[in-house]
């Protein structure tokens, strides 16, 4: 399996991800999509037992929360509904996709494309097969190839910071 990521996720709005199991959310979060840890909260009236990850550096650092229910049984209901789906800035769309095919992702029909708002986008399948096991856990995700503009902004940012 190649260590190796040759592209970067650059941010997105703060989104909560739940599972009955989030340890498979944390190997595509963490492991695969390169997410860093940043914490842990557990609260019994709440119902969750998460892994707080975060993307980007500085204004583009954005809290992912990776909940499990405590009480699958019980309320709230953390995982129901998992997520519909949303985007990820990537800075190389076209580098990310052969990677992660290579580490046995699954994209959903249809290959990269121009999306709505006019970028390149493909979407990681929610669901995994023989083929390709990996997945979005229940979650349909959007890579989008980030303009020129965002890229540099980061990086701009993040070599200003030490950040990333």
């Amino acid at each position: 399996m190649q260590t190796t990521r040759p592209f970067r996720i650059l941010g997105i709005q703060q989104i909560a991800l739940g599972g009955l199991d989030k340890g498979a959310l944390r190997r595509l979060w963490v492991d695969l999509l390169g997410l860093h840890p940043h914490g842990n909260y557990r609260s019994e009236r709440e119902n969750v037992d998460e892994d707080i990850v975060v993307a980007g550096a500085g204004p583009f650092k954005v809290e992912v929360d990776l909940m499990q229910p405590i009480n699958a049984e019980g309320k709230p209901r953390v995982h129901d509904p998992a997520l519909n789906h949303f985007g990820l800035w990537v800075d190389d769309l076209r580098a990310a996709v052969t990677w992660l095919e290579g580490q046995g992702v699954r994209f959903a029909p249809g290959g990269i494309r121009k999306g709505a708002a006019g970028f390149d986008v493909t979407f990681i399948h929610p669901k995994g097969n023989e083929q390709f096991p990996l997945s979005g856990e229940g979650v349909l995700i959007e890579l989008v190839q980030a303009p020129a503009e965002v890229i540099s902004a980061f990086d701009r940012f993040a070599f200003a910071t030490g950040g990333y």
